[in-house]
Formats: C-alpha cells, structure tokens, sequence
C-alpha cells in the first residue's frame, strides 16, 4: 500500500507520487477484473453488472446529489441514509431468497453491527438509537414511563411466581427501558450510573467514619443505625 499517495486539502485531493498512485489503483483494479470474471465463468455476474450495482448505489444512497428537487431535500432528512439501507437489505434478502440462500445473510440483521463487547448499558444505548434512525422509536418520554412501571409489574410477578428465569428476563426488560428513557432525556445512562456509583461510595465512606467516631464498625451496626447515619450523609456537606 502506498503511503501519501493522495491527501485532502480544503475539499480538494492533493496527489503525491503519481506513479505510484497509478501502480496501485492498477493492482485494486485487477482485482475487481479477476473476481468478476470468475463470477462470470461461474455462470453468476460479469465487470459490467458490478458497475451497474455501485452506479446505482451511489444514486440510491445520495439522492441529495443525484435527485431532483424533492428528492434533494428528502435525501437530506434524518435518518434517510439508515431508510435506504433498511431498503437495500430488504431488496437483498429477496434476492438471497430467489436463489435459495440464506435470507438473513448469514444472521446478520439491521441491528447486528452494534458490538457485543460493548458495556450492557451503552450497548441498549446504541441499539436504541439505530433501531430509532428507521422510525422505531417512542415520540417522546412520557409513554416510556408507563412502560418502565409496565416492566416493574411483570417483574413483581415473576418475583411472585419465583420463576428464576423470568425475573432475569424481566429485570432487564426494566433496565433496557430505563436506558430508552434516559436517551429521551438526552442522558447517557452510563455516565448517569457511575455519578451514582459514585454518590453511593461516598455516602457509605461517611457511614463507615460516623460509625469509627462513635466507637462502632460496619459489621457490628445494625441496619437502623446505618439507615439513620446514611440519612445524614445525603444532607451532610
């Protein structure tokens, strides 16, 4: 791979080494040209069905550049770049269908490119998020109230029944629609739990001090004394 071939300078590409540059665009190009062919000895598409596929990806997907009027100002919309490709992969699966493939891409859905390793609150954050670019999404927060008390009835109802399995479905239906609401309030939720985790530290350090100046330990006080020392510890400055 060559480096500074091609830089950007205020919109404008800035070339390097030409030569290069030339070299390099022929060796991509080759390999464009040599699996096309294959496909096209295999009977599935030839050079020019690849040109036909990103000529009209690039319209599809820039109708602010290639459109009309409207179609200018309907590309220019949020959330219409993650639209057209919601479109793509539905256009994708049918064809994948035709042939007798797996529909679903080998299981990769819309919402498969959020990754797992993310922490459980940012990763509900992010899938919330795309999964609202395409219209699925509440209008506002007020409704996601009533769902989080929706979701602590079904909790109060696994707890009863004790169904294990239940109460950690449940348990995390609430906790995903704490974090949908916190992104309605433009929250991180996060960054809101750890300033809690936080708050929490701080208040249980000055129970445990309280209790060191009275002559007492954290493992010999009973509930009520922490409970009352804790009371002053969220007014204490």
């Amino acid at each position: 791979m060559v480096e500074k071939s091609c830089s950007i300078s205020q919109g404008q590409p800035v070339f390097g080494d030409l030569d290069d540059l030339r070299d390099e665009l022929g060796d991509l190009l080759l390999q464009v040209v040599y699996h096309a062919q294959m496909a096209e000895e295999a009977g599935e598409f030839a050079f020019p069905d690849v040109v036909q596929a990103i000529t009209t990806k690039m319209i599809r997907r820039h109708p602010h550049v290639f459109g009309d009027e409207k179609a200018r100002s309907a590309g220019m919309a949020k959330g219409m770049w993650e639209k057209i490709k919601a479109e793509e992969k539905a256009e994708k699966r049918s064809a994948r269908l035709a042939r007798g493939l797996d529909p679903e891409d080998n299981g990769k859905g819309f919402l498969d490119s959020v990754p797992v390793a993310l922490p459980a609150l940012t990763r509900a954050l992010k899938l919330q998020e795309k999964a609202a670019r395409v219209g699925f999404d509440w209008s506002e927060a007020a409704p996601i109230l009533d769902k989080i008390e929706e979701e602590i009835g079904e909790l109060r109802e696994a707890l009863a029944k004790g169904d294990t399995a239940s109460i950690k479905d449940e348990f995390g239906d609430m906790l995903f629609a704490v974090v949908n609401l916190g992104r309605h309030l433009k929250l991180d939720s996060e960054a809101a739990l750890s300033g809690t985790n936080e708050k929490f530290r701080s208040r249980f350090h000055y129970v445990e001090q309280a209790l060191e100046k009275a002559g007492n330990t954290l493992d010999k006080a009973d509930l009520a004394e922490m409970e009352a020392l804790w009371q002053e510890a969220k007014t204490a400055k």
